[in-house]
């Protein structure tokens, strides 16, 4: 039983998917209670479609993949905020034409460019290639990221829940706002190489709508969607390996179950307490 039990961390490129695993989970966990909190769920996922073009561009430039994806992920946030703000079209229409547009431009940019990269590892992930590059890269940004959360984590409420009071009350309401944006983008590029882009969506949204659901407090959340995500993430993983599935789509279908049981219980008492009212 317990050699069935630990048999998957025998290996090594089984031990750097569950260490890029715990490594990506606490900065996208985080975050997605923030995006859930403020609406901006479509926001993560404009953004992990968006990098497409400027992945594909650094890599024909031959630049760091993550300083592509980085300036795409930030231009489809910066383009998405000025058309909001200057046109009568609502944020969740031009998030849908940014990102789609975007991500076509990458599409058709890997097309008419053939290069060595495979688009289903961009798309999907490739947690079972990770390198020691990746994992110090994404170790990086994820520490950066939990830092500023972890530090800022009050601003940002404010900010989701009321920017005029955060205004009125002294805060950086723009230096908020779009260090909100970096560390989304800063985010979606860590979870590049192990989840891809199309699947990173549901890392920043999935936790922090379960830890929504089950919980009362800001704090509670945070710590609930990291449980979450962390042990989703190391189950999928773990799953994967006798499945023979790909990691990325298995810990997502972990993630959605979570959900759906987060649901059926919040559910549940919120009809015990209308049932003794």
């Amino acid at each position: 039983m317990i050699d069935w039990m630990t048999l998957p961390f025998q290996f090594p490129f089984m031990q750097n998917a569950f260490l890029i695993a715990l490594i990506i989970a606490p900065p996208t966990a985080m975050l997605s209670c923030f995006l859930v909190l403020k609406g901006w769920a479509l926001m993560g996922d404009a953004v992990s479609h968006a990098i497409l073009p400027g992945v594909v561009l650094a890599y024909l430039l031959n630049l760091p993949l993550i300083l592509g994806a980085f300036v795409a992920g930030m231009g489809c946030a910066l383009l998405t905020g000025y058309l909001a703000e200057n046109s009568r079209v609502k944020r969740d229409t031009v998030m849908g034409v940014v990102f789609s547009g975007m991500f076509a431009v990458g599409m058709i940019l890997f097309v008419a460019f053939p290069t060595d990269a495979h688009l289903d590892h961009i798309l999907f992930g490739n947690m079972l290639g990770i390198g020691r590059g990746d994992l110090l890269t994404s170790g990086i940004i994820a520490v950066a990221v939990c830092a500023v959360l972890g530090l800022k984590w009050r601003d940002f409420l404010l900010h989701a829940f009321d920017p005029v009071q955060a205004q009125t009350s002294g805060l950086r309401t723009v230096w908020l706002h779009y260090g909100l944006l970096t560390i989304l983008s800063l985010t979606v590029v860590a979870t590049l190489t192990a989840v891809g882009l199309i699947l990173a969506v549901a890392l920043l949204v999935t936790p922090g709508a379960i830890a929504f659901l089950l919980t009362r407090s800001f704090g509670r959340m945070l710590a609930v969607s990291v449980a979450v995500c962390l042990g989703s993430m190391v189950t999928g993983v773990w799953l994967s390996f006798y499945l023979d599935s790909a990691p990325a789509p298995t810990i997502v279908l972990v993630l959605t179950a979570l959900f759906l049981i987060a649901f059926i219980v919040r559910m549940r008492q919120t009809k015990a307490q209308t049932a003794k009212v």
